[in-house]
């Protein structure tokens, strides 16, 4: 039985302890381990986690029977566009294949929907096969872009989108 639990501030180290056995697996091949640990101390510290909620981030464990596989972030009506912006969607690596993204992406969808939001958007790395998974549930591409992340690092990104 798999399903999805709201948290609260209280849980965030088992965020952040996810994203640190997630993240080298996932960006292992795409980037620099210093970028990795880098994104990982600025997005992944407890304060920062804190300050993603506070800014309006609801943050969901991915249950498989009573253990934890992964995690989505979303957002509403994120930038006033009436979409709901998927932050972070994670899952560890020996759950993959198993339908658990699948599962997420349509959770978020029917949170999505039933909040009155017009679609889900999200960013991945152009260098990521996530994309073509995102593409198989109907995400297309609306824009790339560059984003500087600080001390010389960028993300390099497709925003990829679901309208309703």
């Amino acid at each position: 039985m798999i399903h999805l639990e709201k948290i609260n501030k209280n849980q965030l180290p088992i965020i952040k302890d996810l994203a640190y056995a997630i993240w080298p697996s996932a960006y292992g091949e795409i980037l620099s381990v210093e970028q990795l640990n880098y994104m990982l101390d600025n997005f992944y510290s407890i304060e920062s986690l804190e300050n993603q909620m506070d800014k309006g981030q609801i943050i969901e464990l991915l249950f498989e029977d009573n253990n934890i596989v992964g995690f989505v972030a979303y957002e509403f009506n994120c930038k006033e566009t009436g979409l709901l912006k998927i932050h972070k969607i994670y899952l560890l690596p020996e759950t993959q294949g198993k339908g658990f993204g699948k599962f997420m992406i349509d959770e978020v969808i029917k949170i999505a929907k039933s909040n009155h939001q017009k679609g889900v958007f999200l960013n991945v790395n152009k260098y990521n096969k996530a994309q073509f998974f995102y593409q198989k549930l109907g995400f297309s591409i609306t824009i790339e872009e560059v984003i500087d992340i600080g001390n010389n690092y960028i993300m390099d990104d497709y925003q990829m989108e679901l309208k309703f």
